[in-house]
């Protein structure tokens, strides 16, 4: 479980460009759920993540993870607990390793570092099965080196290695945005193959309304650092992508403002 309680956060406070984004902003994500985060360029999406994942300080109020505030905890303690795959796809992989010890790394994280060689040829089979998963046929290139690989077969890989420790909350960060539309629809399609099979608590910040009517089992629309929509269950399986633009239309009115 993720809770944001009472969040306050202002960016240039006292200068000429100070903008409040949030302001007693609270949001609670129960354990198993897959949310969908859409809304309008600065409504505070990719910001709530920078904040959770501990990128981002806040200015005042409690950030919660499975009963734990969690605030004063450095983000490299936080990335134990959380797991995040960026638009980038080279963001979440080293180009310069191959598939293998990206993976390893991957492994190892929260683990201490002996003297024992990283590449543990006992896991080279673990790997190869989850990289199956992908239907890539990565399996099977364990030795090419990451930074070789498509844009799509990148963002695959990190998704794998955010989730081979399986994470308490997985974070997505417009994951697929970055992708020809191919390319996204497998990575979609596996993101949610892999957040079911694993179990995973996630937050997906999408401009896609489509993945957010498809995937997922919440979907909330956020404006001016605010949550306007919020629907689940019955109510969310009924409201369709017209419905998600029209509500869109009627709170936004910013020239150029886009979803």
């Amino acid at each position: 479980m993720i809770e944001l309680s009472a969040i306050n956060k202002t960016f240039n406070p006292g200068t000429i460009d100070e903008k409040e984004l949030f302001r007693d902003f609270s949001l609670k994500i129960d354990d198993g759920e897959f949310v969908a985060v859409i809304g309008s360029n600065g409504s505070g999406k990719t910001t709530m993540l920078n904040i959770i994942s501990g990128s981002m300080n806040v200015d005042s109020g409690k950030i919660i993870l499975d009963g734990a505030e969690i605030n004063s905890m450095k983000d490299y303690k936080r990335a134990l607990k959380i797991g995040r795959v960026f638009q980038d796809p080279a963001m979440g992989t080293c180009p310069t390793m191959t598939i293998w010890e990206n993976l390893s790394i991957a492994d190892n994280k929260g683990k201490r570092f002996g003297l024992s060689f990283g590449l543990n040829r006992a896991r080279k089979d673990f790997y190869r099965s989850q990289l199956e998963i992908l239907g890539m046929g990565l399996e099977d290139r364990l030795d090419t080196l990451a930074g070789t690989l498509s844009g799509g077969q990148r963002q695959a890989l990190a998704l794998i290695m955010a989730t081979l420790v399986r994470p308490d909350l997985l974070l997505l960060d417009e994951h697929t945005a970055a992708l020809d539309p191919k390319a996204a629809d497998i990575v979609m399609d596996l993101t949610d193959r892999v957040v079911k099979e694993k179990e995973i608590t996630s937050l997906m910040v999408t401009h896609n309304l489509r993945y957010a009517v498809e995937y997922g089992t919440r979907t909330i629309m956020m404006h001016e650092g605010n949550v306007v929509l919020d629907v689940s269950g019955k109510e969310r399986s009924e409201t369709g992508i017209d419905d998600y633009l029209k509500i869109f239309n009627e709170i936004s009115l910013e020239k150029g403002n886009s979803l």
